[in-house]
């Protein structure tokens, strides 16, 4: 039987070639940014690319990199002294002396819209879900299942627009 495999796999093999024009080998340092510097820092800094120095002989050993990293105008002095830690964690995350400068583009970060919280599960939602798990044995997994329940009837709930209507499927 073959096994699924996970997501970021697949994500993986979408986005690398559009990171590798970026000079990355991957999506790690991208995806990674927020454990790399701190979510403070995260918050106001992107990295952009990787610039690799031109070798005059291929078999030479590669030169450390300049990563060029957005940052929001009123962090940049901030990030440009913390230029040489974050260097040293970035070729800490790689585990070898890829990075040996920091460039500091100033200009608006994207950042990702942050998802509506899902509403609180109301009573007819938690006593559907108590009634769908109750067959389950195992008092852990019954709970776990009633929370989980609970939580997407409300989701559900919200998707709905508050109707008592499941929703309407679309039809091609």
């Amino acid at each position: 039987m073959k096994r699924a495999a996970p997501l970021a796999e697949f994500l993986e093999t979408c986005l690398a070639p559009t990171v590798a024009k970026q000079g990355f080998s991957g999506t790690d340092v991208v995806v990674s940014w927020p454990e790399i510097v701190g979510e403070r820092l995260a918050a106001y800094s992107q990295p952009v690319k990787v610039e690799w120095p031109r070798r005059a002989n291929p078999d030479a050993p590669a030169d450390p990199s300049t990563l060029v990293v957005r940052v929001e105008s009123a962090f940049a002095l901030e990030l440009q002294h913390l230029a040489p830690v974050i260097i040293e964690r970035v070729n800490a995350f790689y585990g070898w002396r890829c990075v040996g400068r920091l460039v500091l583009k100033q200009g608006p970060v994207v950042r990702p819209a942050r998802p509506e919280p899902l509403p609180e599960p109301g009573p007819a939602e938690r006593a559907r879900a108590v009634e769908a798990a109750s067959e389950v044995a195992d008092e852990g997994l019954r709970g776990a299942l009633e929370r989980l329940g609970s939580a997407v009837l409300a989701a559900e709930r919200r998707y709905r627009g508050g109707t008592g209507s499941p929703p309407v499927p679309h039809s091609s």
